[in-house]
C-alpha cells in the first residue's frame, strides 16, 4: 500500500515506517523535525528510513495546510497514520499554544486531506492520558474521559471527537489509539527511561516523582507497532448495535473505533527502576519529589477489544524491554 506516516522523525513513526517498509508498503513521512528534543536524534532515526527506496521523506508541520493537500494531491495514498503531534504533559503547561496549533490545528488539515482525496481509513494517536482523572482500573475504551488533566491530554480528547465527526459526516473509517507509555530503543530523551539511564551512567541523581508511588503500564515498542499495523490493515467499521439511548465512547454507528495499546500490566515506577539498575549494573541515587502537575498516578490498558478485534497480545515484559534499551543505549552513545 502507498500509506502516509505523519512523524516519522519520532520514536513510534520511525519505528511504524520500518515495519511497513519491510513489509513492502510505501511510504510517504512527514516530519517537522523540530528541536522539542535532541534533533540529531531525529536525524539518526530519517537516515535509518532512507535507505529504503520505497521512502519519501517531506519535511514540513502539520500547520502547513498548503504542503499537506500538495502531497496528498502528488502521492494518492490508500491509509493513513496520523503520528505526528507535539508531545509532553508537562511542556503543555508551559507552552499550550504549541498543541493547539500541532494537535488540533495540524489534525484537522490531516483529516480534511483525507476526506478530500478519499483515503480509505485513517489511523492516529491518541493517548492514555485522555482518561485523565478516571480512576476506574483498567481503563477501558467505554470509559467516559470527559475530565483531561492537562492541556496535551485535551488536544488527544479533541483529536478523537473531531474523528468521530468526519466518519459521520463524510463516511471517513477512522481508528484512534490510545497509547500507553511506550518506551524502547530509539525512545524519548524527555521520557523517565531516556533520563534515568543516562543520569545512572554519569553519576547524577534521578527525579523520582509522587515520591515513586507511581504506577505505569510501560508498553514496548515492537509491541506497539505491531497493534498499529494490525489496525491499519482492518479497517474501521460501523457498530450496528451502537444505541444512542446508551451511547458507547468506544464505537459508533459511524466507521469509527478507538483502541487501547498498552502491555495490560501495570508496574511500579521503583520496580521500573530496579530493573534498570539490574541492566546497567549500578544503583540509582534517586530525589524523591512529589506529584508534578498534570500528571496521573497509575495507568492500566485494558486491551481486550484490540485482542478481541486484531488478535493483538504484548508479547515483551520489562525485564526484556529495559535490557534492549539499555543495550541501545549504550551503543548509541558510545558507553563501553
Amino acid at each position: 500500500m502507498r500509506i502516509v506516516v505523519t512523524g516519522t522523525a519520532g520514536f513510534i513513526g520511525a519505528a511504524l515506517a520500518d515495519n511497513l517498509l519491510a513489509r513492502g508498503d510505501e511510504v510517504i513521512g512527514v516530519d517537522n523535525v523540530n528541536d522539542y528534543y535532541d534533533v540529531t536524534l531525529k536525524q539518526a532515526r530519517l537516515a535509518r528510513l532512507q535507505k529504503y527506496p520505497a521512502f519519501t521523506e517531506a519535511r514540513f508541520a502539520l500547520e502547513d495546510r498548503q504542503n499537506i493537500d500538495r502531497v496528498f494531491a502528488r502521492h494518492r495514498p490508500q491509509r493513513v497514520v496520523n503520528l505526528a503531534a507535539q508531545a509532553g504533559v508537562r511542556y503543555s503547561l508551559k507552552n499550550p499554544r504549541a498543541y493547539i496549533n500541532a494537535n488540533v490545528v495540524g489534525f484537522c488539515n490531516v483529516l480534511e486531506a483525507c476526506r478530500h482525496h478519499e483515503v480509505e481509513h485513517l489511523v492516529y494517536a491518541s493517548s492514555s492520558s485522555v482518561y485523565g482523572a478516571n480512576r476506574s482500573m483498567p481503563f477501558s475504551i467505554h470509559d467516559n474521559v470527559d475530565h483531561p488533566l492537562s492541556l496535551y491530554a485535551a488536544t488527544k480528547k479533541a483529536n478523537e471527537l473531531m474523528a468521530h465527526t468526519y466518519s459521520h459526516l463524510y463516511g471517513l473509517p477512522t481508528t484512534g489509539l490510545r497509547f500507553f507509555t511506550v518506551y524502547g530503543p530509539w525512545g524519548r530523551p524527555d521520557m523517565a527511561l531516556f533520563l534515568f539511564t543516562r543520569n545512572i551512567l554519569e553519576g547524577k541523581p534521578i527525579d523520582v516523582f509522587n515520591h515513586g508511588d507511581h504506577s505505569r503500564d510501560f508498553t514496548y515498542i515492537s509491541d506497539v507497532v505491531e497493534g498499529i499495523v494490525r489496525t491499519l490493515d482492518n479497517i474501521a467499521k460501523p457498530n450496528d448495535a451502537w444505541n444512542g439511548e446508551a451511547p458507547d465512547p468506544g464505537t459508533s454507528k459511524a466507521p469509527y473505533r478507538l483502541y487501547n495499546i498498552g502491555n495490560h500490566q501495570p508496574v511500579k515506577l521503583m520496580r521500573f527502576i530496579e530493573v534498570l539498575e539490574n541492566c546497567l549494573g549500578r544503583k540509582a541515587e534517586k530525589n524523591f519529589l512529589p506529584m508534578q502537575s498534570g500528571d496521573v498516578e497509575a495507568t492500566y490498558a485494558d486491551v481486550a477489544d484490540l485482542t478481541k478485534d486484531m488478535g493483538y497480545q504484548p508479547q515483551t515484559p520489562i525485564e526484556t524491554g529495559i535490557a534492549n534499551f539499555v543495550g541501545w543505549y549504550k551503543d548509541y552513545y558510545g558507553y563501553s
